[in-house]
């Protein structure tokens, strides 16, 4: 692989697979890195890693990674340091490494108390570049569907006609697609799910606890919240606007307070990575 531009430090392209998407909440079950110097040495490595929680089904349905294969692998804590070292002077690059994989691995750092600051790295990301020379708007689907341009943007009954359109031309693209609503709902469904004002504040464990998915205490149970920070849950019950599910599962928390929080496991000695 050659770039058409000369480093003047080493670039990373690094890909994570991990249990979820919450920086907070997940862990990373697999690093791959490819590490290019100035000099134009390549390294390339990839490394597991015990995340010593479960792996959803849903994870494990993405990248094929279970428990059993992680089993014997080393926790990203006991190879955090050797990986600072390894990534140290780095500028990083990746397909969604802006939203997804650099918090995840910074928080996995901060877990593992290893100084690791992106502030003075370069961040490439090619899906942000990808995004913004080919937009993804209803115009841009008009143009590559249809092959025409859509004169009527942003006048809903413009848009809605135009969206139609596309909807019967995907449809004609791509055989593979549903042929019902039921089968198209799903389909939808498994890439944007839509999500409740509750889920989109909580987070329920295989425990069936609730973790705060947002604000300033994402992350922590919201039993622990009304144990020790009740103030806080007040605050969201004077709030303006906010879901009835939500006040409702706050008065529950208020009344009972006594609902674990999470457990972290103990960590041992460092391997190298």
């Amino acid at each position: 692989m050659r770039l058409p531009f000369v480093l003047d430090r080493p670039l990373v392209f690094l890909d994570l697979e991990t249990t979820g998407l919450s920086p907070s909440q997940d862990r990373i079950v697999e690093l791959a890195i490819i590490k290019m110097t100035p000099g134009g040495d390549v390294l390339e490595r990839v490394r597991r890693f015990n995340p010593g929680t479960p792996i959803p089904a849903e994870a494990i349905a993405i990248h094929g990674i279970t428990a059993q294969d992680v089993l014997d692998e080393a926790t990203f804590a006991q190879c955090a340091r050797s990986l600072a070292s390894l990534l140290d002077g780095c500028d990083l690059a990746g397909f969604n490494v802006r939203r997804f994989d650099v918090p995840i691995l910074v928080a996995e750092f901060r877990r593992a108390e290893v100084p690791f600051d992106v502030r003075g790295r370069r961040i490439i990301d090619m899906q942000a570049i990808f995004h913004r020379e080919e937009p993804r708007d209803l115009s841009a689907a008009a143009h590559f569907y249809l092959g025409r341009e859509h004169p009527e943007a942003h006048s809903a009954l413009g848009d809605i006609r135009t969206s139609a359109a596309v909807l019967s031309a995907q449809l004609e693209r791509y055989a593979h697609l549903p042929r019902d609503l039921d089968g198209l709902h799903k389909y939808c469904d498994e890439l944007l799910p839509l999500e409740s004002e509750l889920e989109r504040w909580f987070k329920e464990t295989p425990a069936g606890h609730l973790v705060f998915r947002r604000g300033k205490h994402r992350g922590r149970a919201l039993a622990d919240i009304a144990a020790h920070e009740p103030d806080y849950l007040s605050w969201m019950l004077g709030a303006e606007d906010m879901d009835d599910e939500v006040l409702q599962v706050v008065r529950d928390a208020l009344g009972s307070g006594n609902e674990p929080g999470p457990v972290v496991a103990p960590e041992a000695a460092p391997p190298p990575i």
